[in-house]
């Protein structure tokens, strides 16, 4: 999946995950879940999708990286991906 194709499908999982009240198109125009309006429930739906969907395991407590912004979404699964099948960004196996 493209890079555009999976910040178009997290953006559908955002407004999936609050019941349409944050519009897929709001998300991709940028600002934070909760600027957006992404409240504790649609937060947890959308981790649960995530890790559905992408086999990725999100992180809400503790250390590690921020997940505030669609832009924060999207390399996560994209790291997760690229660890998963050990290709760097370029498509070449990381030794």
């Amino acid at each position: 999946m493209g890079g555009t194709d999976l910040r178009s499908r997290i953006a559908e999982l955002v407004s999936e995950a609050t019941a349409g009240e944050v519009a897929a198109a709001d998300v991709l125009a940028g600002g934070s879940m909760v600027a957006l309006g992404v409240d504790s429930l649609g937060l947890l739906r959308l981790v649960d999708a995530l890790e559905l969907e992408y086999g990725v395991e999100v992180e809400l407590a503790g250390a590690g990286r921020p997940l505030d912004t669609l832009d924060d979404l999207v390399e996560l699964v994209s790291a997760a991906g690229q660890a998963a099948t050990g290709s760097g960004g370029d498509g070449r196996a990381v030794s």
